[in-house]
């Protein structure tokens, strides 16, 4: 892997190389996370229901409430993992820390899960399905 700071590796900026990474990344918190799987399939039907009732304030809210809770499902995989790697005992200090972490994941799908309800709540009553 190249570290631009240390001159190894490969040399050369290539963006679609960055993006194949990114989307690496994306791949595999989805397929080996059940909790970012079902966050992510949830919001993409939200998304497109959004999307075709044409509530763009709504679809963008949903889009960044799902990247928000994204990010803050795969910082806390990647932290929990790397701290998994660098001490395998039990240790307190690296328990405070995935404590913090998952915090951060927790607060970031609470806002999710807010912005969910109200959306399915509002589109609901969009197509009728309020009594």
């Amino acid at each position: 892997m190249r570290n631009k700071f240390l001159n190894t590796g490969q040399s050369g900026y290539h963006p679609l190389r960055k993006l194949k990474v990114c989307l690496s990344g994306l791949r595999y918190a989805v397929v080996y996370d059940f909790s970012v799987a079902y966050k992510v399939i949830l919001s993409v039907l939200i998304l497109a229901v959004c999307f075709y009732f044409r509530q763009w304030v709504d679809f963008i809210s949903v889009l960044t409430a799902t990247g928000l809770m994204l990010i803050c499902e795969m910082f806390n995989t990647t932290i929990e993992a790397l701290c998994d790697f660098v001490e395998t005992r039990q240790n307190e200090k690296i328990r405070v820390i995935k404590d913090i972490a998952a915090a951060a994941a927790g607060i970031s799908i609470l806002i999710w899960a807010v912005v969910m309800l109200s959306e399915l709540s509002y589109l609901g009553s969009l197509v009728g399905w309020s009594s």
